[in-house]
């Protein structure tokens, strides 16, 4: 029982298309990809689900980014995960920005020398524990 689509337009979204893809803050430790990808699906298709992890010690660190297949269904996420319990803990979704140019930081980003202490907005690193 969907809603009969939208008709015309680009029908599905290009994946590379950065508004398909979520930045996801605030992750448990002991939050699996598979776990991401079961309650991730429920809003759409997913193309990828990237958990980076520390190089030194191969934990994860605390964020991840998800891919979708439709924009409409990454902002359906959004709006339903954002700001709510998740295996755990509260986490923060939105849309993940395209990376800034090489000669602004770096791939890493740099900078942002932690304040804000830990979980605030879009940033929190899981407070470097």
């Amino acid at each position: 029982g969907g809603d009969g689509g939208g008709g015309g337009g680009r029908g599905r979204s290009d994946p590379s298309d950065p508004e398909c893809k979520l930045f996801v803050g605030g992750l448990s430790f002991h939050t699996t990809k598979e776990f991401i990808e079961s309650e991730f699906s429920r809003f759409g298709e997913l193309t990828d689900v990237y958990l980076p992890v520390q190089p030194d010690t191969g934990r994860p660190r605390g964020f991840g980014f998800v891919t979708f297949t439709d924009s409409r269904d990454a902002q359906a996420a959004c709006d339903q995960i954002n700001g709510k319990d998740f295996d755990g803990r509260t986490v923060t979704v939105n849309i993940a920005r395209g990376r800034p140019p090489a000669g602004s930081g770096g791939p890493r980003g740099g900078g942002g020398g932690g304040y804000g202490g830990g979980r605030g907005g879009g940033g929190g690193y899981g407070g470097g524990r």
